[in-house]
């Protein structure tokens, strides 16, 4: 077995100014990250939490290494906003698949209340346990499904990376098989479609990319009041190509001593700032904007 197609979209939709989500497509390793937090500092968390696991793909297998890279991702927001009180209380959610097509498995890791979906045989099925006020509840029999689409807190989650310095990662692993799709999500598309819409854009016959910019439009099309990611990726027949391989204790090892350097290095692979991850010209424009702006200002005040 093999990853065959994969694709990755984003989108600010119709509501928000700014995209705070970011996501990685690098097989094996597949993520989604939707931050949270004042003065972009929501952007900057799920930034700095895709290059740490980015930087981490290569060699990485087992849960116990996919929690240490989470973790890694976690004192890294943590630490930065400590040394920057304008970001401070920044967070993001992660929900992290690692194929192993040799053993035919695939490992989740997850925090926050973004979403995996599997899907198999025609059944769309949620792999991922959100970790939400409204979920709890609904697990506690406090709500029902159809409350807690409507709950007007439905939106605060109870686990976050960034926000304390520790943070509990679920973790599992299941098996996988040829003809499955995994599909991961933001809530922005979650809250804006359900399940069963969800299902039947999915399952139409359609390639990772083209069903990406469905689900997007979907999530658009029902009001767009969030950011918007979806990271599809689809197993195959065939050999797994050759992908270099970390023992699990040197995997976490190295992920628990790499430097958490503040310095965010995203790579192909995320994406951010609207669908097609945009650019950064338009935020350094502005910054050029403010700074001509401050000059003229000065130059006025010296020269009366």
């Amino acid at each position: 077995m093999r990853i065959g197609r994969a694709a990755g979209l984003t989108d600010t939709g119709r509501r928000r100014l700014q995209n705070e989500d970011a996501f990685v497509c690098e097989p094996p390793l597949f993520a989604v990250a939707d931050g949270m937090g004042g003065a972009q500092a929501g952007e900057l968390a799920s930034s700095l939490a895709a290059a740490a696991i980015e930087e981490r793909a290569a060699g990485l297998r087992g849960e116990e290494a996919v929690a240490a890279l989470v973790r890694e991702a976690n004192g890294r927001i943590f630490q930065h906003a400590l040394s920057n009180p304008a970001a401070a209380g920044m967070g993001t959610t992660t929900t992290l698949v690692l194929v192993d097509e040799r053993e035919g498995t695939l490992t989740l890791g997850h925090v926050g209340d973004s979403r995996a979906y599997l899907i198999r045989a025609g059944t769309l099925t949620q792999i991922t346990a959100d970790h939400s006020l409204v979920a709890d509840m609904v697990r506690s029999g406090r709500l029902t499904e159809q409350e807690a689409a409507v709950h007007p807190h439905r939106s605060v989650i109870t686990r976050a990376l960034g926000t304390e310095p520790t943070v509990e990662v679920d973790t599992q692993t299941i098996p996988i098989a040829p003809g499955d799709v995994v599909m991961l999500c933001s809530d922005g598309l979650s809250s804006m479609i359900a399940d069963p819409r969800i299902s039947e854009v999915a399952l139409e016959d359609s390639t990772p990319d083209v069903m990406c910019e469905r689900l997007v439009e979907a999530a658009n099309r029902a009001g767009g009041e969030d950011n918007i990611t979806v990271v599809v990726f689809e197993l195959t027949e065939g050999d797994p190509p050759e992908r270099p391989v970390t023992p699990p204790t040197q995997a976490v090892e190295e992920a628990v001593t790499a430097p958490t350097t503040e310095v965010t290095r995203p790579g192909r692979s995320v994406r951010r700032h609207g669908a097609g991850g945009g650019s950064r010209w338009p935020a350094l424009l502005f910054l050029l904007a403010v700074l001509l702006v401050g000059a003229l200002a000065l130059w006025w005040g010296i020269s009366r």
